[in-house]
């Protein structure tokens, strides 16, 4: 890593010491994984209309890699729910990614709507990607983020009308033992959140180790309010 700029574009260097620029995808601070001289990986795409071919995809921080692309935990959480590898999120039938919805004479669009459970109602889903960490406490988020609070308001309007609503967090180290919302760094969203959890939205934490060739689901992890 050599740096990051304009937000979704950084430098970095390669083995053989030819400097390229890649997408970032990160759109946050990257607080506390923005080293310069530490390791990253990035991905590789022959896609003629892209104007750089390298997406940023890891970076080593002490012993552990981190997953810089928030798309990822998407995947990530897909695929522990289909394996019913999180028991609040066991048994559903049917995982439709992107799905929109009207509430409140608004239109919005969560990560995932869960649906065909034989007990339980449908779940409406909102993942985060957490990589910002102190000690093992993985920490959400790492900037201010109105995006978030306004899926937290949303969480909890649906949850306080009847309706199951869930957030995940998916944590892409492996350092990580805890989740927590970063209340010195956005404490409105931390707000936020612990209203939809008395308004009765779930909060949950997926663990993960990241290595050179995959992200390993290591299980559910403790989310402290």
């Amino acid at each position: 890593m050599l740096r990051r700029f304009k937000r979704f574009l950084a430098d970095v260097e390669t083995r053989e010491g030819r400097k390229l620029t890649v997408h970032c995808p990160d759109p946050g601070s990257m607080k506390g994984v923005l080293v310069p001289g530490a390791a990253v990986r990035c991905s590789t795409s022959d896609n003629p209309k892209r104007k750089l071919r390298h997406t940023l995809e890891m970076i080593r921080i002490g012993r552990s890699w981190v997953g810089l692309n928030p798309g990822r935990a998407n995947g990530v959480a897909r695929a522990a729910i289909e394996a019913g590898l999180l028991p609040e999120l066991r048994g559903y039938d049917l995982v439709r990614p992107e799905v929109s919805l009207v509430h409140g004479g608004r239109r919005s669009r969560l990560d995932f709507h869960l649906s065909g459970h034989s007990a339980r109602p449908d779940t409406w889903l909102e993942v985060k990607s957490v990589t910002l960490a102190e000690g093992e406490r993985g920490r959400f988020p790492d900037s201010v983020t109105a995006r978030g609070r306004k899926h937290a308001v949303l969480l909890g309007e649906l949850a306080a009308r009847g309706e199951r609503a869930a957030l995940l967090f998916v944590v892409q180290r492996g350092d990580v033992r805890s989740v927590e919302p970063a209340d010195d760094i956005d404490p409105a969203y931390g707000a936020a959140l612990r209203q939809a959890v008395d308004r009765g939205a779930l909060v949950l934490a997926l663990g993960t180790r990241v290595t050179k060739g995959a992200q390993v689901v290591t299980g559910p992890l403790p989310v402290r309010m």
